[in-house]
Formats: structure tokens, sequence, C-alpha cells
């Protein structure tokens, strides 16, 4: 089964769009495409290769080529030869790496390079002391998906209902550029709302004298030091006006191209003395909905932008302002097209941990009862150094997806899948960013603290009440109703929470929901909800598109009358 975008994929030009839109060089050579992939059941290097792989497809993925799954005993081999365009080099060159689950190392003709665990985050190196005129690059990947603790979100060796086909290896886009000796490495950019300003510092081995030109204004200041630059009369983002002002910054010979928006997320209580979010300074209702990111083609990874584009303007054109992306950190033009489009993202950590108990994730959908999550036992916790990686792999994202507009929230748990200690999870992410809402733990196993309450109600009638401690209550996750678009389903299980014969009883149902119980709570109190889902996956048919992105099983003027009493 394919996607539109699958159908009409060039293996000469996949996912050429340039990879980091918050900091962009006009430096850039695209890896994407034709490699040399094997599978091996030692870690010893192959002598033969098994074939050709489309990167960044994954090889259980239809578009890879391959349609292969790795074991979690197996080694995977990918392997490129490249020659550098002529004056491509003005001093170093850097290899990145958008995501590769879930261990690497990396070898330029023959040398080590670089290695990195974690499957969702980005890693890079400088390569410029082991490059020659033709160069041999060769990625080893070892993926133990569920058999370990490792961060692995959905993905499941067994996989069946609610859990997904497992994915291996390079899944994100594969790129070089080019920086002189001395380069900007990054940049840290903290919208002040309420002063009128913006917060740039410029990240760098040791300190240089920068310049930045935003709105108007142009300022001088030094690398790896806060400085802030005035946005007078500035235009507010949101999603209803997703402004970005562009922004240039030159350290010595290096320059890049960023841009930000002027926004502000918080918590207040609104006339009526309720805790609700507030959104630039007002209350604002966040209608959204779970956002998965599989493809029935490409698996984790988009078969173009386009196809990412789609599945953004397809929520926001259902009156939708809010995506929760589900246990998955997407590549940085997910969030850009948010950023451009307006629409707003709450951005699940990955989970990971030892085997889920039942008693333990399913358990509180029906009972109600909440465990201290310091029992690491009963949360798949037990080892160790998994927890320490989960801290290191926060970390990573938070400062991945700082200087993202679009992001409003982040959810570090979820339905006690490898939770331990939420609230410092919580601590660690304030550390790092104090400008974004927390949902400390979705769903269940409250630990009775910060902002927010979290429910996930789906077999019961949804009636608010306000949170004993005061929270602003969201219900992120509801909904799940399940329609069977023949012709446009991954096999023929039929997996969701209300079963629907016809679109009309679909219909019926979903009106039914929204207007009977939804609406009536948000006058209550109830501050976003998170309707499951965007689209079906896999044996999950309960999406509002079809797998295969080709049937919207709603009418699409009813989903947006709802969505703009909700936001009215």
């Amino acid at each position: 089964m394919k996607t539109v975008w699958g159908d009409k994929l060039d293996p000469k030009h996949i996912l050429e769009e340039y990879p980091r839109p918050q900091m962009k060089r006009d430096s850039y050579l695209n890896l994407n495409g034709v490699w040399d992939y094997a599978i091996t059941e030692t870690e010893t290097p192959p002598e033969k290769y098994d074939g050709e792989i489309l990167v960044p497809f994954s090889p259980e993925s239809e578009l890879s080529g391959v349609n292969r799954s790795l074991a979690p005993s197996q080694t995977l081999w990918y392997r490129r030869v490249l020659r550098l365009p002529d004056g491509f080099n003005r001093g170093r060159v850097l290899l990145h790496f958008g995501a590769v689950d879930q261990e690497a190392v990396v070898f330029i003709n023959g040398t080590e390079v670089c290695s990195h665990v974690g499957g969702y985050t980005p890693f890079s190196m400088d390569i410029t002391a082991v490059l020659r005129e033709e160069n041999t690059l060769v990625v080893k990947v070892r993926d133990f998906s569920d058999s370990s603790y490792y961060s692995r979100g959905k993905q499941k060796t067994v996989r069946g209902g609610i859990w997904y086909t497992a994915q291996s290896g390079i899944w994100q886009t594969v790129w070089m550029e080019s920086v002189p000796e001395e380069y900007i490495s990054g940049i840290k950019i903290t919208p002040l709302f309420d002063e009128g300003e913006v917060e740039l510092t410029v990240i760098s081995e040791g300190r240089h004298p920068c310049q930045a030109h935003a709105a108007g204004e142009t300022i001088s200041f030094f690398s790896n030091e806060p400085t802030r630059l005035k946005v007078p009369d500035f235009i507010a983002w949101s999603p209803e006006n997703p402004h970005l002002y562009p922004l240039s910054i030159t350290m010595g010979d290096d320059s890049i191209e960023s841009y930000f928006g002027m926004r502000k997320f918080s918590v207040a209580r609104d006339d009526k003395g309720i805790n609700r979010l507030f959104f630039n300074n007002k209350p604002y209702f966040h209608t959204g909905l779970l956002d998965q990111g599989y493809f029935c083609d490409g698996l984790y990874t988009a078969p173009s932008d386009e196809a990412m584009i789609f599945d953004i303007q397809a929520a926001k054109d259902l009156g939708f302002n809010m995506l929760r992306k589900h246990i998955k950190i997407e590549p940085l033009r997910f969030y850009y097209h948010c950023d451009r489009l307006g629409m707003l993202v709450w951005q699940d950590m990955v989970n990971g941990g030892g085997k889920y108990k039942t008693l333990t994730i399913s358990s509180p959908l029906i009972t109600g009862i909440h465990w201290k999550d310091s029992r690491y036992r009963l949360f798949g916790r037990e080892n160790k150094a998994g927890r320490a990686q989960y801290s290191r792999e926060l970390d990573e994202t938070v400062l991945h997806l700082y200087n993202v507009v679009s992001l409003a929230m982040w959810v570090p748990f979820n339905e006690g899948w490898g939770q331990f200690d939420a609230s410092a999870a919580v601590k660690r992410i304030l550390s790092l960013d104090k400008t974004r809402t927390i949902d400390h733990a979705s769903g269940w196993h409250d630990q009775k603290i910060g902002e927010i309450q979290s429910l996930h109600i789906y077999f019961r009638r949804y009636r608010f009440k306000p949170d004993k401690l005061g929270r602003a209550t969201v219900l992120s996750e509801f909904g799940g109703y399940n329609y069977r678009s023949e012709g446009h389903c991954f096999n023929d299980i039929d997996f969701g929470y209300k079963r629907l014969k016809t679109p009309e009883k679909l219909l019926e149902a979903f009106e039914n929901l929204y207007y009977n119980e939804i609406l009536p709570a948000k006058e209550k109190g109830l501050c976003a909800t998170v309707y499951t889902q965007l689209t079906d996956v896999e044996d999950e048919l309960n999406g509002l598109i079809s797998y295969d992105r080709k049937v919207l099983k709603l009418p699409a003027e009813n989903v947006l009358r709802i969505n703009d009493r909700l936001r009215s």
C-alpha cells in the first residue's frame, strides 16, 4: 500500500529540502538516495553487501526497496562512495544524520569518526581530517527495539493493536555542509513576549564577535553570551496568524539564516478564577489530534516534504489548532511547516524501559488508580543505565527543539510506558526550558505535581470535574472511533475503541461526543482536547484519514463547525 507521494517517488530526488530551516547555510550536500546495505548475524563487517537500499527509508519499509526486518541480534550496515563537489570545502566539512535507530557507528575511509546512541535525535561530526578525493562512508547499526531499555516509541518486534511495525537504521536525512574554520555550531532563540524582545545566543568554540539582523534592528555582540534584540510593535505569532520574523546572523566568515516568532505559553486564571492554558496572555483552547507520524509506505519516514505538509494542513483545514506528536520526534522540517502554517505542537518524549506490565499501563483506564513512579519494577524501569539514557535523550530533545515556534507543551511520559521519577523529569525540562507548559504524565499515574491535570478517557462518558489541586485540566486522549475504509486498510484487523459500520454512524457518534461531552466541558473549565487520531495506523482504524491519506472519513464542514465553536 502506498501514498500518492510514494507512488511518484523519484529515487534520485529523495527529501532534498534543506533539513535544518532555523540554521540554514548556502552549503548543502544531500546524501539521501541509493546506498548499499547488508544485514549480518555478527558485528563483523560484511565481505559482500546484500543489495541496495533507498536512504533514508528504513529496511522494514516498502519505500526502502528492501522489505526486511532487522532482528535485535543482527547488525545492519550501510555503505556509500562519494566525492565532494569542486570548491565544496571551505575549511571544515561536517557530516549530519537526522536520526538513526538505535545505535550507530560511523566510519569514513575505514576510520571511526563518530558513534551515537538514541534513535530519535540528530548527531554530527567533523570529518575534514579523514577525507580523500574519493570517500567510502560506512554506517554500522544495532537496533534492539523492545528487547532492551532503549527508547523505541510504539515500535514492537511483534506488532499489533496499538503497537506498530518496528523499524531500524537511518530514517531521517543524511547530509553534509562545509563551514569556515571558526563557525556557528548552534543558536538559542527565546521570544520575550512581555518585553517585546527576543533573546539570542550564538554558540561556538571560543568567543567571537557576531552580528544579528531582524525586524529592522541590527545588533553586535559576542558568541556564547546571551544578547537581546528589540522587536518594536511586534506581530504576535498564532495559529490564526503565523507571523515569522526572518533572522540573519554572521560570525566572521560564517553566516546563517533563521527565523523566530513572538509568542508565549503559560497557565493562568481566567476571569472566573479557573486555571486554563493561556496563549499570548489570553485563554486559548487547544483543539487537537493525536499524530503518530507513521506512513504506510515509509513507516517513520514521510515519503516527501509534501506528505508532511498534507498531514498538518489537513488537520488545519478541519479546524484543529494543535497536533500532539505522539511518542516520536519528527525531522525539523515538520516543525518548520507547523511554524509557518500555524499549528501548535505538543511534543511527547519517546518512551523506553523494559517490558511493560499490563496492570501498570492498562488497568488505570478502568480503575483510575495512580501509582508512585518511584516503584521502578512496576514501570519496567529497574535498569539504572536505561533511566540514565532516557534522561540524556530528554535533554537532547529539549535542546534540539528549543527554537521551534509552534511547540507549546512537553509531555515526558504517556500512560506509564517506562515512566519514572516524573517530578525529576519536569525539573530537568525546566532547567533547560522555562518557556513552555509541561504535561508530566499524560493519561494516568498522575504524580500530583505541576500545573496540568491530564486525562485519557475512552470507555465512559466524559463529565468535567475540576482538578482537586486546581490545575488546568486537559483531555489529552479520547475518542478513537473506528470506521473501516475498504481498500485503504493495512490488513483485515479492525482495532479501535468504538466500531462504526457506516460513515453516517461515525459522524453521528463523533458529533454526539463533541456536542454532548466536550463543548459543555469547555464551558466548565476544560482547556484542551486531543482526539484519537489524525490517521489510521496499521491495525488502528480510528483515524479521521485513512492510512494511505486518500480518504477523509468525515465531512470536513461538520468537523470544522465543531472546532469553530471550541475556538470561539
